[in-house]
């Protein structure tokens, strides 16, 4: 089934591309969710009428992206944390609370592009790689520190 895409979908491609789909997929996902629609001549009249509009949007997108790359490099965030006398802690670090830190930092991403396998479990730093789009990545520094150890 060929359709074209509304949106930019990261397992099939950007916004207007023309792509090949099992039938179910399309018909049960991409257009009752209005995220494509089927490629007929119609609709890729349509396309190309608008692709000058679709491919400013595009560029657009990927500045900001390429902008909150170079934002988060270099980033080191500490999150304080109760621990227990074997730096274990009392809970975890999850990706909820790295979004939540980076927040507060003026930078705003979506908790599922943060690439933690598992949320954190001891005290120390670890590397956390986070996935912008446009086939960037970026990796930031967390670092778990002892909430009563500053105290």
């Amino acid at each position: 089934m060929k359709l074209i895409l509304k949106e930019t979908i990261t397992t099939l491609g950007q916004e207007g591309d023309v792509v090949t789909v099992k039938p179910g997929y399309g018909r049960n996902y991409l257009l009752p969710q209005g995220k494509a629609v089927v490629a007929d001549s119609a609709n890729l009249a349509t396309l190309a009428r608008n692709r000058a509009a679709i491919e400013a949007r595009i560029e657009q997108q990927r500045q900001v992206a390429e902008g909150l790359s170079k934002k988060l490099s270099g980033v080191t965030l500490e999150i304080k944390q109760l621990a227990g006398e074997d730096e274990r802690l009392f809970g975890s670090v999850t990706a909820a609370d790295i979004c939540d830190k980076l927040a507060a930092l003026n930078i705003a991403i979506d908790k599922k592009q943060i690439l933690l396998a598992e949320p954190i479990k001891t005290l120390g730093e670890t590397s956390i790689g986070i996935k912008i789009g446009f086939n960037l990545s970026t990796t930031i520094t967390v670092k778990v520190v002892n909430q009563d150890a500053e105290e």
